[in-house]
């Protein structure tokens, strides 16, 4: 009897060894794991069916009778707020209104370059469009009409700056501009809601629907400066504004009638205008992440 309680305590010693083992071992792993934040998984999005596009008579249209979805998706496509839509003589109408938004605009779905970038937002100057991404994940999409051919909109590698639920242009006094954010401090250029009439006509800044104007307004992030206002500290969410419009040709978005991929943008043609931008890109992500741990460590 002596024997078998022996040999049973033998198993029951070497069986807590194991499992003490296992435990310290999985909390090594998990110590090693590198301390990532938590990463955007891809979004789900309804694809609409194979579709073409018309140009069909506005008036006729009966665009009260669209749900809101279906508005956002013919504001997008014709680069119009839903006033300028009733005043047009004709619209670019997809066969199929089912799907969300994304996928009647141009912007891949995916970027690897942009993986380790927390986010970061688009303005494409040919399309007349925007797009967020986080981690590599397109997060959301829109219209936008940007600088007319007298004042073109600047292109390159931009941060965030400051922003304001409500200011005054400093171009003219009677312009209201709502959900501003500011993106190029010296220029006074910035994107913000505005009346989108179809084609570029702003001075210098990005346009947009009320709805994306609040969106990039929460979603982008503010500079920090110094206590006297002179230094910037950390600077706020990438924006990068890119290519070229020609002012002279039809409106970009004519050429989807005959070709529904006619604008895409592939993600091979996105990642040489992120390139050279990259590492500025990481750098000031690196600064800011630093500051933010350093003030939770404090509070």
């Amino acid at each position: 009897m002596f024997q078998f309680y022996k040999k049973t305590m033998k198993h029951i010693t070497a069986l807590f060894i194991v499992l003490t083992t296992l435990l310290v071992s999985c909390e090594k792993k998990t110590e090693e794991v590198p301390n990532v934040k938590n990463k955007k998984i891809a979004p789900v999005r309804k694809e609409p069916k194979s579709f073409t596009y018309s140009y069909l008579d506005a008036t006729k249209f009966k665009l009260d009778s669209l749900s809101e979805k279906e508005l956002v998706i013919l504001s997008g496509v014709n680069r119009m707020d839903k006033t300028f839509l009733k005043k047009a003589d004709s619209i670019l109408v997809p066969s199929d209104l089912t799907g969300d938004i994304e996928f009647y605009l141009p912007f891949p779905f995916e970027v690897k370059t942009l993986d380790s970038i927390e986010k970061i937002i688009f303005f494409s100057y040919p399309s007349q469009t925007f797009a967020t991404y986080e981690y590599g994940f397109l997060t959301h999409e829109g219209p936008t009409n940007m600088g007319k051919k007298t004042a073109m909109t600047p292109t390159g590698l931009f941060f965030t700056n400051w922003k304001a639920e409500e200011t005054i242009s400093t171009v003219d006094e009677d312009w209201l501009l709502k959900w501003n954010f500011n993106v190029a401090n010296k220029d006074g250029v910035g994107f913000h809601e505005y009346e989108l009439p179809g084609y570029p006509a702003s001075h210098s800044c990005m346009r947009l629907t009320e709805k994306d104007a609040k969106m990039l307004y929460e979603f982008a992030d503010q500079w920090v400066v110094d206590k006297n206002g002179e230094t910037v500290k950390v600077k706020g969410t990438p924006v990068i504004i890119f290519g070229n419009y020609d002012f002279s040709a039809p409106k970009p978005w004519f050429a989807l009638k005959n070709d529904t991929k006619a604008l895409a943008i592939s993600e091979n043609e996105l990642n040489k205008i992120v390139s050279p931008h990259i590492n500025t890109i990481k750098k000031e992500q690196k600064i800011r992440d630093e500051y933010l741990n350093t003030k939770k460590n404090k509070s």
